[in-house]
C-alpha cells in the first residue's frame, strides 16, 4: 500500500532541487526523494546539520582591522604558555 507523502516547500526551493536531480540523472525530484528515503530508512546515509556563525560586514570590517593592528604590533599583546600564567596575570 503507498500513502503519499505531501511537502510543503517554496517554489524556488523545489525549481532548484529538481534541476539538480536532473543533473545528477533522476527522472524527478520525487524519484530523488524516494531514494533519499530508502537509504534514510535503511540506515545507509545520516544527516548531519551544523551551525555556520557568520559576522556582518560591519564586524567582519571591525575583527579585519583588529587582526591587522596586532600584526603591526600596533595593538600589544602578551603571549601565556600554560594556563597558570595566564590565570596569574589575570588575577593582578
Amino acid at each position: 500500500m503507498h500513502k503519499t507523502l505531501q511537502i510543503p516547500v517554496k517554489e524556488d526551493l523545489r525549481n532548484r532541487a529538481m534541476k539538480v536531480a536532473k543533473e545528477q540523472g533522476f527522472s524527478s525530484l520525487q524519484e530523488a526523494v524516494r531514494v533519499f528515503l530508502g537509504q534514510f530508512a535503511a540506515r545507509r546515509v545520516s544527516v548531519t546539520f551544523t551551525n555556520v556563525d557568520t559576522l556582518s560586514p560591519k564586524n567582519e570590517r571591525r575583527y579585519v582591522r583588529m587582526i591587522s593592528d596586532v600584526a603591526r604590533g600596533k595593538t600589544k599583546t602578551k603571549q601565556f604558555h600554560d594556563v597558570a600564567s595566564l590565570m596569574e596575570h589575570l588575577q593582578r
